[in-house]
Order: C-alpha cells, then sequence, then structure tokens
C-alpha cells in the first residue's frame, strides 16, 4: 500500500484519548501469559469458547441450528479481559457468534450492543455474508444477525509433520507473489470446478509450473476471510486481492470449491507444495479491519467487542477537548481504522491467529502488511515495539520468516531498515532505482548498483545481511513487468472510479509507443527491458521475489491498481503465454540457483576474498578501469561491468561471474576482465542459449538495453 506523512497533532491528540488505559494495558501485559486460548476450542465432549473484552459487564455466545438462533449461553468464566465458557455438546460445524452486553457511549469510543451479532475474530472458518443492504446492520440497537456471517466451530487437524516443511533459508529462497484466483482462474490444464481454488493451487499441472520455475516460496496474497466494503459493492465491483480482513485466520471461504471445506482444502494445498519443496507464505492484515469508520462502518467484530482498547481513535477536528463528541478512527491505514498494536488484547489476537496458521496448517512465512502500524506506540513507530517481542518469544513461530511492508500512513511511518533481526523487508527503493535504470534514468545506474549490492545504506550491515531485503521489480500492487515497459501513465479507468486510484509516478517507460503497439522497434525494446529487469533482480543481492505471471508476460492494460479487478482481467491468461520470456525466466532463475555467487548472503564490499587477493566485487567502467566517484557521479554514465568473485573451494577454484548492464537505447563496447569468458544469459537473445557460446575476451560489443551474464 502507499505511504504518506500523517499528523503529529493527531497522534498527540491520540495519546491523550488513551492516557487513563496506559495502567490497565500494563496490567493486561503481565497478565496475558495466563489467557485461555481464543476463539472456538473442540475438546471430547463440547467446545470452549473464549473473548476478550476489558468493558463488557456480560457477554453470550449464540449457537444456530438450521440458519435460526436456538441457545445463548453466558461465558460466565473470567481470566483477565478474556469471557469464557465451556459448552457440552457442541460438534464441529457449529455454527455461532458473539453478543456483548456492555457501555454504549461514542464519547469514550465504547460501542457495545448486544443487539449486534458479532463474528469471533480467531474463528477457524466463517460462512455467510455481510449484508450491506440489510436495514438492520448498522442502526444501534436493531439486531443484525440476518446480516452478518456466522462463526464455525472446526475440529482440530493433525499437526502437519515437522519433515513436510521446506524450511528453505533465506539466501536459497526465491519468493513467487500470487493470488489464489488469478494464478488458476485460466489455466487450460487444470478442471473448471477447481479453477480460482485451494484445490487449483495444489493441481500437478501448477505445482509443475512452479518447480520448473525454480521458485521456492509462493506468498499467497491475502487467504484470512474478507469481505468486499459497501461502496466497492455499489460500484458494482468486489474487493479482489483480500485487504478488507473480517477474521483474522479462518481460510476465506469463496477459494473452497462449490460446497468444498475451505479448512481442508488449503491443508491439501499447503500439503502439495511442501511435497514439491516449495513453501507458502501469507500476506497478513492486521493493521485494519472491514468494519470501515466508526461513523459510517458496521459493528461486526472488534468494534462491538471493545472499541476503545482495539481501535486507535482520536477526538474529532474542532473538538475542544471537553469530550463533548463521539471519538473518530484515526485512520493510519487508508482504510478508515487502524488496530491498535498498543493493546495487549490486540496483539494476542494477531499471536495466536499466527500461531494457528503456522501449526495448524503448516505456514512457512508472513508478510505484514502496513507493518509499521504495529509498531506504532504513542511516540510513532520504533523497532522495541512489544509485538516484536512477543512474536520472537513464540516457540511456533520461531522457525518461520516474518517480512514486514515498512510503513503505513502516519507520522514517521516510512521505516526501511528498522525492523531488527531475522526481520526481513519489502525495499522499495529497490523497485524504483532498478525501475529507472532499466528506463534510462540519469543518474539511475549509480543508484542501482547501491541497490544490486544489497542496498547496505537501507540496512544494518553490523547486524543484518542482505537477506533482509526483499527485492522485487513487480509486486500486486502496480504495474507488471509487462506494463512496466508498455505504458507511461496508470489505465485504471476499468475500476469504476475514473481512473483516480493508484499513481502515475510508477517509474516506467513504454519504450516509444503507449500501450499495445505493432512496431517491431517498440516491442524490441521491451523485451529486452523485461529481460533486463528480471535479470538484475535474480543477480542482485537480497531475497527475490517475482509477481505472478510476469514470467510469462501477464498484462493487466496500464492498470496499476487492480485490486477491484474482478473481471478476469487480473487472471494469469495461460493460454497467451509468453514461452520465449517462460525460458528465459527458468533459465535466469536457475543460474542464479546453481552459482552461490549470485546469492551469497554477504555484503558486497569491495576487499579481498581470494587467495589472490581479487576483492569480492569490482566495479569496471566500460573501458574496464575501476568506476570511481567521478563515474558514480556522471548523470550520463549507463553501462557497468561488474566483476564478481567468490570464496575458493577445497580445490583451490573460486566462482567468478561478470555482469554486463548497459541501461541505453544505444550500441555500445565494453571490456571484460582478463580471460576467456563464456556467455550464459543475455537479454538480446528472446530465449535462453541452448548451447553455450563461443569464449569471448577483450572488448565486446553490446546491444541496446543489455543485460548479460558470463562466466570462465
Amino acid at each position: 500500500m502507499p505511504w504518506c506523512l500523517g499528523s503529529v497533532l493527531e497522534a498527540v491528540l491520540h495519546v491523550s484519548v488513551h492516557d487513563d488505559l496506559e495502567l490497565d494495558r500494563e496490567a493486561l501485559v503481565n497478565e496475558s501469559a495466563r489467557w485461555p486460548v481464543l476463539g472456538a476450542t473442540l475438546g471430547a465432549d463440547g467446545a470452549t469458547f473464549a473473548v476478550p473484552s476489558t468493558v463488557a459487564e456480560r457477554i453470550e455466545v449464540c449457537l444456530f441450528h438450521d440458519g435460526r438462533e436456538q441457545d445463548r449461553v453466558e461465558l460466565t468464566d473470567r481470566t483477565g479481559p478474556v469471557h469464557h465458557a465451556h459448552v457440552p455438546g457442541v460438534r464441529p460445524g457449529q455454527r455461532y457468534g458473539y453478543r456483548v452486553h456492555g457501555p454504549y457511549d461514542p464519547t469514550a469510543g465504547h460501542r457495545c450492543d448486544p443487539a449486534k451479532l458479532l463474528v469471533d475474530p480467531v474463528a477457524r472458518r466463517i460462512v455467510g455474508d455481510v449484508r450491506w443492504d440489510h436495514p438492520a446492520l448498522l442502526p444501534h440497537g436493531e439486531d443484525s444477525a440476518d446480516a452478518v456471517p456466522r462463526s464455525v466451530v472446526v475440529a482440530p487437524p493433525e499437526a502437519p509433520p515437522d519433515d513436510e516443511r521446506p524450511r528453505t533459508p533465506l539466501d536459497r529462497t526465491i519468493v513467487y507473489e500470487a493470488h489464489v484466483e488469478a494464478l488458476t482462474a485460466r489455466h487450460p490444464a487444470i478442471p473448471e470446478e477447481h479453477r480460482g481454488t485451494y484445490v487449483g493451487l495444489a493441481h500437478p499441472a501448477l505445482v509443475d509450473h512452479l518447480v520448473r520455475l525454480g521458485v521456492t516460496a509462493v506468498e499467497l496474497l491475502p487467504i484470512d476471510h474478507f469481505v468486499s466494503e459497501r461502496h466497492v459493492l455499489a460500484l458494482g465491483r468486489r474487493n479482489v486481492w483480500g485487504y478488507s480482513p473480517l477474521a483474522w485466520g479462518a481460510p476465506h471461504a469463496a477459494y473452497a470449491t462449490s460446497g468444498g471445506d475451505p479448512v481442508a482444502e488449503l491443508r491439501e494445498a499447503v500439503r502439495a507444495l511442501h511435497h514439491a519443496g516449495i513453501e507458502v507464505w501469507l500476506d497478513v492484515v492486521f493493521n485494519h479491519t472491514m468494519e470501515w469508520s466508526a461513523a459510517e462502518g458496521p459493528t461486526v467484530t472488534l468494534r462491538g467487542l471493545d472499541a476503545a482498547e482495539l481501535y486507535r481513535l482520536r477526538r474529532p477536528d474542532g473538538d475542544d477537548g471537553k469530550g463533548d463528541g463521539a471519538l473518530v478512527d484515526d485512520d493510519l491505514t487508508g482504510c478508515r481504522n487502524t488496530v491498535d498494536f498498543r493493546s495487549p488484547i490486540a496483539r494476542t489476537l494477531a499471536r495466536q491467529a499466527l500461531v494457528r496458521w503456522a501449526v495448524d496448517y503448516g505456514i512457512d512465512g508472513f508478510r505484514f502488511d502496513l507493518a509499521a502500524a504495529l509498531v506504532r506506540g504513542d511516540d510513532g513507530p520504533h523497532a522495541e515495539a512489544p509485538f516484536l517481542a512477543e512474536l520472537a518469544a513464540e516457540p511456533a513461530l520461531a522457525d518461520v520468516k516474518l517480512v514486514a511492508e515498512p510503513w503505513d500512513l502516519g507520522s514517521g511511518g516510512y521505516l526501511p531498515g528498522r525492523f531488527p533481526e531475522p526481520w526481513s523487508e519489502w525495499n522499495g527503493q529497490y523497485r524504483d532505482d532498478v525501475r529507472d535504470l532499466w528506463r534510462g534514468d540519469a543518474g539511475g545506474l549509480s543508484r542501482a548498483v547501491t541497490r544490486i549490492a544489497g542496498s547496505d545504506d537501507v540496512f544494518d550491515t553490523t547486524s543484518r545481511r542482505p537477506s533482509a531485503s526483499i527485492t522485487f521489480v513487480a509486486a500486486h500492487d502496480g504495474f507488471t513487468l509487462a506494463d512496466l515497459v508498455s505504458y507511461d501513465h496508470k489505465h485504471n479507468g476499468a475500476n469504476g472510479e475514473d481512473d483516480r486510484d493508484g499513481t502515475d509516478d510508477s517509474h516506467s517507460w513504454n519504450g516509444g509507443a503507449e500501450g499495445p503497439t505493432d512496431d517491431g522497434a517498440v516491442l524490441d525494446n521491451r523485451r529486452r527491458r523485461q529481460r533486463g529487469l528480471l535479470g538484475t533482480l535474480l543477480a542482485s543481492r537480497g531475497v527475490p521475489m517475482l509477481l505472478s505471471g510476469d514470467e510469462i508476460g501477464r498484462t493487466q492494460h496500464g492498470n496499476n491498481n487492480g485490486y477491484l479487478l474482478d473481471d478476469g482481467s487480473a487472471w494469469l491468461d495461460w493460454d497467451a503465454a509468453d514461452h520465449d520470456l517462460l525460458d528465459w525466466a527458468r533459465s535466469a532463475i536457475a543460474l542464479r540457483h546453481r552459482h552461490p555467487l549470485l546469492r551469497r548472503d554477504a555484503w558486497l564490499v569491495g576487499e579481498p576474498i581470494s587467495p589472490d587477493g581479487r576483492p569480492d566485487v569490482t566495479w569496471r567502467r566500460p573501458d574496464g578501469s575501476p568506476a570511481d566517484d567521478a563515474y558514480w557521479l556522471d548523470p550520463d554514465a549507463r553501462t557497468v561491468v561488474v566483476d564478481l568473485v567468490g570464496e575458493t573451494d577445497l580445490e583451490g577454484n573460486a566462482d567468478e561471474l561478470v555482469l554486463v548492464i548497459h541501461g541505453a537505447g544505444t550500441e555500445t563496447e565494453v571490456v571484460l576482465p582478463d580471460g576467456e569468458w563464456h556467455r550464459l544469459l543475455d537479454s538480446r537473445a528472446d530465449r535462453p542459449f541452448a548451447v553455450v557460446p563461443a569464449a569471448e575476451s577483450g572488448t565486446i560489443g553490446v546491444g541496446p538495453w543489455t543485460f548479460a551474464v558470463f562466466a570462465r
């Protein structure tokens, strides 16, 4: 998601609103270890229901049979803020919700209303939809049971055997960011009834594609159960990406087959990918919920439990500080609310959801959307936030990868490089600088070489390694790789919002024509730059991430904000796949796997590493001389020869590669280091070389927009 600077004044106002909660929150931290497992936990003779609230006077669990509410059981036990009770006779499949009796006082942020049936925020499964058009959904005091989904009791699974997890080290990881529906919805080898589902994700044809491509981890866009917002549905659209969560830890029901069980089907998909040696990471959204703002949105889950504790609130603009008006949401996410991770309750809900994903499903990693919101205290975000410490202390997450999107919309909310080890972070600076290199920007080369070397200016080299950087040139939010080289401007009118969403600052270049064209010179320009972007990504220090479909030339026709693209235009069109590009991408990935030098998790520092005193990297001008400060400051510099040397093996041999990067549309010449070199990969070739070309040495010709790799 995008970011911007927020208001310091709002942060100050927020602190004053919550002053009276600080002592209570300290007490909650001290006692939280005693809390029972939240949600519905099935046992031999029934289920234990547990839900937290600091303000509830009493909470009832409502049990539904045949669509009707038939039983209400009060949660009479209390452990700290957690209301809980064991209910005999409950079996798997039981549908339920909560009703909370407590204060309704918007001036203090409280919005308890027993008329509102609440979804369990950590339900294991959800059935039904939010009925935005139902007259009882919004008004206070009107029963909303017919307007909201049901939570479902789920039988505990057998924990996935430890030996099923691939446990791929970060220095060998290549991430593939994908959307469950878009990835398989048009795959011709997958049965139609399985397309766009968890079952489709596990289909042998899809798994085979991923294995042959060479990726080691699939990062799924949000699959926590989510809903489309009211204003999105009013446009005749739906929220496709899923950044509108209702229940943390429940697999999104719409990704199940017709009549299928999303819990069982997701478990099988994870198992199938694990058997193929591929990890599964989830993009998780804890920074906000689908409840929108207090003034406009429904009371469906957290707001009805304990709004003042679980959401960041502030006094409205113009309030005189006397508490005369209702508190409003402190929106640091762009989604009308922000979950307050100063709250031990919010942190516990999130942590237990993560543990469930890891233990019940075998999930191998998590990417945290707008992670700055999760570490934001009274005075802004900081690396000493309790949420980070609590995750570090959680045994079930000890070997799980943790990745931050290191920003939110609030003051001081841009935090690249500030998450502690073992966290990795999305490197947005890498994306922009490498894009600038491959559109020929003045100074783009000098900025890009810092990114290729691992972004040591962003990450603290004393305590972190290049694997702290998740490098990418395209992601779900923005242009696809094909569109990045085909459009100067966004074309988002298909969203139904008059092209207002998204940004025109995409660091893209169309190569000489906007959008589709038959111009051969423009198409050749685009082909070379696609390969240059992919090659640079896979030769850079850090953990590379590919956007699903970029390997086959997927286009969104210039839409760079496709969260509402529900018409199939964001699906991978397998029948139209660019197989030349696919083969080239496979070869580039295989080259990274084959040469530890390209993925070594150590900083490139230009210091001796081999017995003969050669440095780990030498950056050279086209004439072969070392590149100095004057060259990097030259805005016309477009070409660099990168001489990479690895550590010596037991036989005294050192891996050595040369990268040639020429980010311009002209032909030029470069001087290779002494010796004979074989060209392994070249962006001028539509397909990878079937046979390694003859050895080259000395001065060689280089075509426009060249990325090439040479080995001795």
